[in-house]
């Protein structure tokens, strides 16, 4: 029954499937900046934690029997490093939005979001649809046209995130300053791509734009990424903590995160305190080396380049793979326009970067060629 869809995604060059790819290949297409997924005394470290308590997994929601001591660690741990007064995990940073976005939108709410939020985000906004309103991407005067035609008694809520996956942008300080000037509004920052990619000691958004006043903000960060584990924590304001605690249909109606993810995060958050300026310089560096091969400044953890169509970025994906290095090939309906997406895990050699920035510029003349012939 569903042959003719798949079969129209094939002729588009939109079939997506599940590839278990060539380990020998280095891996410029995780979300893992700061390569800690291949640390494996950090794995050991998490493991002889966890080896002190009797039971390794929740067995039940946060709310009945699943809330564990290493859940209470982490987020006091993330709400003293993060400057929040509390903090409440969740599943994954899907769970997240779908727990902030569901719940916090009551009947006297209003929510903004830019319109390249990730897709947890706009799906979660399906259900209350008259409640949202979406303003251009980064667009600080588009937003602030949409909250005066808004009516001026009701709870606003503003969604962005700090650096956007698809495009590398980090979001401007402007939305911080719109919503300290509304009485009645909260930002909503998704941090999953920012926390260990930008800022002095590479803590996200709010630290890149050193906000210090965060009465008026919601964070999302998730633990995926930068810290190569799995789950997410929202940090808020005490009272909002405690009212996604009793009504997120993500966190009542869910088992509580895995102990050996919760405990996997603690031991690459340590890590990640004590070396978080050794992690910046190299960070800095790998991206330095994209600048000067490539023109390409970016100050976060990836970097993108944008192709024609499928067939165009698929070749391209198909050369660097040839060549030893994995990207992402990113297609429609996820970005409007196919793209690689180049993440700069540290787990990557200098060396390895240059080969791969050269390699690009390289298939850049090749391809440059063709089109003059």
């Amino acid at each position: 029954m569903f042959s003719k869809s798949l079969e129209a995604l094939r002729h588009a060059k939109r079939y997506r499937k599940r590839e278990l790819f060539d380990p020998s290949l280095k891996d410029y297409a995780s979300n893992d900046y700061l390569g800690l997924s291949i640390k494996k005394d950090l794995l050991q470290n998490a493991f002889n934690k966890l080896q002190f308590f009797d039971a390794h997994s929740p067995k039940a929601s946060m709310l009945v029997n699943g809330y564990h001591p290493l859940h209470a660690e982490l987020e006091e741990r993330l709400a003293d490093l993060l400057g929040f007064e509390s903090t409440l995990l969740v599943g994954s940073g899907f769970l997240g939005n779908l727990a902030l976005i569901d719940t916090l939108l009551v009947k006297n709410a209003l929510l903004f979001m830019d319109e390249h939020y990730h897709a947890s985000g706009i799906f979660s906004t399906k259900a209350k649809p008259n409640q949202v309103a979406f303003f251009s991407h980064n667009d600080a005067k588009d937003l602030q046209q949409k909250l005066f035609n808004a009516p001026k008694n009701k709870l606003k809520f503003i969604a962005i995130e700090g650096v956007y996956s698809m495009d590398a942008s980090v979001a401007p300080y402007d939305f911080y300053e719109i919503t300290q000037e509304i009485p009645n509004a909260f930002l909503i920052v998704d941090e999953a791509h920012s926390f260990g990619t930008i800022g002095e000691n590479l803590l996200g958004f709010l630290e890149y734009y050193r906000i210090k006043e965060k009465d008026k903000i919601i964070k999302l960060s998730t633990f995926s990424k930068a810290l190569a584990s799995y789950g997410a924590c929202i940090l808020a304001p005490l009272q909002i903590i405690e009212f996604l605690t009793n009504r997120a249909k993500s966190v009542i109606y869910t088992t509580a995160l895995s102990l050996l993810d919760t405990v996997l995060t603690l031991a690459h958050l340590e890590y990640f305190i004590a070396q978080k300026q050794e992690l910046k310089n190299e960070l800095s560096k790998h991206q330095q080396i994209i600048f000067e091969t490539l023109g390409i400044r970016t100050p976060t953890g990836f970097f993108t380049l944008e192709f024609e169509n499928n067939s165009a970025l698929l070749n391209a994906h198909h050369f660097l793979k040839e060549r030893g290095f994995l990207v992402g090939a990113i297609r429609p309906p996820t970005v409007s326009k196919p793209l690689l997406r180049i993440s700069l895990s540290l787990k990557n050699s200098l060396e390895d970067t240059k080969e791969l920035a050269n390699t690009l510029l390289n298939y850049s003349k090749i391809q440059s060629s063709f089109k003059s012939d």
